[in-house]
């Protein structure tokens, strides 16, 4: 059997390109390996689905630190409001909700699954399920075939590998592609876990004295080892049994990874702020005044409501103060100490949990050896690259998805386009 373009991958970038192929009046052939198509989208957002980002394309390309500026190039060809409006002639009506997500009205991301693969149906794509492939065949730089581990085989001129990272294997991405990327000549980035929690042997997390605790919108950074903030994300964060979760936690996830390995670390640093909107001084005259209102109170009631009990406690014993102990009777230095606890609270990590727990693979195939506006290779005609086999990462809130729409997009129309000058 021949088709014009094989789409190798059922998630949200291999979707999108079988679409464009389609849509460009080329015979495609998407595979997958698993029993359901779109099976990570299904899960993602908490089954509701972020399908992409309403930020400006600037703020986007921050929210994607793992190389988000090679996506400059695609977005002038295809970005989130086109992925937006894309969505809406497919009948799925999307909601705007805050830092600019946008999710289906209807909260269920099957709805977004449904509709693509229903698009799928009226451009005719033939679709297999179940239908894990063994390898992607080349021949004189150009991509000739691709063959199924049950031994069927199919010629094309054009393939598109959309096989997703490492990361939530369970979905299918269990790093297929890149022995084939390999083949054709690539360079695969290290690989590491990112949007991941994070581990700590602190006497205090394996005495999970804080387990199970939430911070609100706190502020956490990542240290260099001269104490200097390498990224700092204020979001909700939970101290955990192994260590540490929670948005801020996730994103800054990344860069604890790179720390260890640029300076050969075993732990490091991190940077608590459990209130972020007071700076050191204010907080501490904050603290003073308190207690000079109602000295005889014992201190653990004085300050309640300033921080979440348990937290609150742990900080003061740290402080040196017990907690029975009339506010009026502790010295203003231990109040000073507290006080810099709250803004500064400083414990260390040492990794993260493995890269199969992480929402997104770090590290895949190299930008460099990609074209930016086709998502073609440099070494293979015909052969073409899209969503997170690249080494392309970002934060959670849409921004991946966006990144995997984008170039699944960029990636099936330039395989159709080239098939057609074949």
């Amino acid at each position: 059997m021949k088709y014009d373009v094989i789409v190798v991958g059922g998630g949200p970038s291999g979707l999108m390109a079988a679409i464009a192929a389609g849509e460009k009046g080329a015979r495609v052939l998407l595979i997958d390996k698993g029993e359901k198509l779109g099976r990570k989208l299904a899960i993602s957002g908490g089954g509701r689905c972020n399908v992409t980002n309403r930020l400006s394309i600037d703020e986007i390309i921050t929210h994607i630190p793992g190389n988000g500026r090679f996506l400059y190039s695609a977005f002038s060809e295809f970005n989130n409001e086109d992925i937006i409006s894309f969505f809406e002639k497919l009948g799925v009506a999307l909601k705007e909700e805050d830092h600019g997500r946008m999710f289906p009205v209807n909260n269920k991301a099957q709805s977004v699954v449904d509709a693509l693969i229903d698009r799928m149906k009226d451009l005719k794509v033939t679709v297999f399920t179940n239908s894990p492939v063994a390898e992607v065949i080349y021949e004189n730089g150009e991509t000739a075939a691709v063959r199924l581990k049950d031994g069927q085989y199919f010629e094309t001129k054009a393939v598109v590998v959309a096989v997703g990272g490492k990361s939530v294997p369970h979905t299918g991405s269990t790093g297929d592609g890149y022995a084939w990327a390999k083949k054709a000549g690539h360079t695969i980035t290290d690989l590491f876990p990112t949007e991941v929690p994070l581990l700590s042997d602190e006497p205090f997390i394996k005495q999970k004295t804080l387990q199970g605790l939430s911070l609100r919108d706190a502020s956490l950074s990542v240290l260099s080892p001269k104490g200097k903030p390498l990224i700092t994300h204020k979001m909700d964060m939970i101290f955990t049994h192994f260590g540490i979760s929670g948005p801020a936690v996730l994103r800054c996830s990344q860069f604890v990874v790179k720390a260890m390995k640029k300076w050969g670390l075993s732990h490091v640093s991190m940077k608590l702020d459990a209130l972020p909107d007071q700076n050191k001084e204010e907080l501490f005259q904050q603290v003073i005044r308190e207690v000079k209102a109602e000295p005889k109170k014992a201190v653990k009631n004085i300050f309640k409501g300033l921080l979440p009990e348990r937290f609150l406690h742990f900080l003061l014993e740290k402080s040196g103060i017990d907690l029975q102990e009339q506010g009026g009777a502790v010295s203003h230095d231990k109040f000073r100490r507290f006080a810099e606890l709250c803004k500064d609270f400083q414990f260390t990590v040492n990794g993260t949990q493995p890269l199969e727990k992480a929402f997104v693979t770090g590290g895949g195939v190299s930008i460099k050896e990609i074209h930016p506006r086709e998502m073609g290779s440099k070494f293979m005609n015909g052969l073409y690259f899209c969503g997170e086999i690249l080494d392309i990462h970002g934060y959670t809130g849409g921004y991946n998805i966006t990144s995997a729409l984008v170039t699944g997009r960029l990636a099936g129309l330039n395989a159709a386009t080239y098939t057609s000058k074949k």
